[in-house]
């Protein structure tokens, strides 16, 4: 009996550990491009190192227009691939569809919230992270004007502008802000000449720090700033490698985290579906500094920055969030 026991409960491990390292992952990215150096590759990065550490092979895909996002979403499900991950709000519509229609898929949205019972929807704070560099852009202007170079004008953008500007008019109350979106579609995403243009006409202005939150739009800014002699600041990967010297800092989101996290819960098997809201006190949005920006930040400003992020950790500062009702404070 003890031995008919004994190799029940070896059968029972032998399962329990086959199920925990059946994942098949996929991902799918947005419509900018899997080397955008920002959004989209910070999303690869997490499913880089999950590869790395594990050895498991996963799967993924470029769209190019959105209506491949759907596709591809539900060609992995079809296929077998668990979980399935999709980085960009656009993919919505496309997760709630096939999430119902492949009820024991796990999928995992970012930037957006599906309440199904097999979704995890990772949403970000990114106006605190915005804030964050917004101290910093107020204090680093020598002109008292900045600029802000957001993607697709939606509400999640014009979160981070009013996150950057609520930071910047508190290190300095009369800072002008100068704020110019990209476009109304996909293609927003990935259009670094309209970057640059638009980056120029803010420097015209008299901008000397210009905030990107455009995806590989974003290295137009940055480099039209630095091609200019003016400071610029980074989105969602650090970006300060891409001009060292140039680039003040870079408002860090940590999409990375999301797909990692999400492959290693499903392998792991303690997948959880629901909402994860990460902000500063989760470290999941940051501003970023490192040799490459280490001579911009003068301690004053690097104090600053530091008192701003215990004070929005502890609740002393609340950033206001555009999405809540579409306005931004003055």
């Amino acid at each position: 009996m003890k031995k008919t026991l004994l190799s029940l409960f070896a059968l029972a491990a032998m399962s329990a550990t086959a199920l925990a390292a059946d994942v098949k992952p996929a991902l799918v990215y947005g419509t900018g491009g899997k080397f955008d150096k920002s959004f989209n590759e910070a999303a690869y990065a997490g499913a880089e190192k999950f590869k790395a550490e594990t050895g498991t092979e996963y799967r993924d895909f470029e769209p190019t227009g959105d209506t491949q996002g759907e596709q591809a979403i539900r060609n992995f499900a079809s296929r077998g691939y668990n979980p399935v991950v999709a980085v960009s709000f656009a993919w919505t519509s496309a997760v709630e569809k096939v999430a119902a229609e492949f009820p024991d898929t796990q999928f995992v949205i970012v930037d957006s919230v599906v309440d199904l019972p097999n979704v995890r929807s990772v949403v970000y704070k990114e106006e605190e992270g915005s804030y964050l560099v917004g101290v910093l852009a107020g204090m680093a202007s020598k002109t008292g004007k900045i600029g802000f170079v957001g993607g697709m004008d939606i509400p999640l953008i014009r979160k981070f502008e009013c996150g950057y500007e609520q930071g910047a008019r508190a290190a300095n109350p009369d800072i002008q802000v100068f704020q110019n979106m990209t476009g109304t579609t996909g293609a927003a995403w990935n259009d670094p000449v309209r970057g640059g243009e638009l980056t120029k006409n803010q420097i015209d202005q008299g901008a000397d720090v210009i905030y990107a939150a455009a995806g590989a739009t974003g290295l137009g800014v940055l480099q039209t700033a630095a091609d200019n002699g003016k400071l610029s600041i980074g989105v969602d990967s650090n970006q300060n490698h891409l001009h060292p010297g140039s680039v003040l800092t870079s408002m860090v989101k940590r999409v990375d985290l999301a797909v990692y996290n999400a492959y290693a819960d499903s392998k792991g098997d303690k997948f959880t579906a629901g909402v994860q809201a990460l902000g500063v006190k989760e470290d999941g949005v940051a501003y970023a500094l490192d040799d490459n920006n280490a001579k911009l930040i003068t301690d004053e400003m690097k104090a600053a920055v530091e008192k701003a992020k215990a004070d929005i950790i502890a609740g002393t500062i609340k950033v206001h969030d555009y999405m809540s009702d579409n306005s931004c404070p003055k």
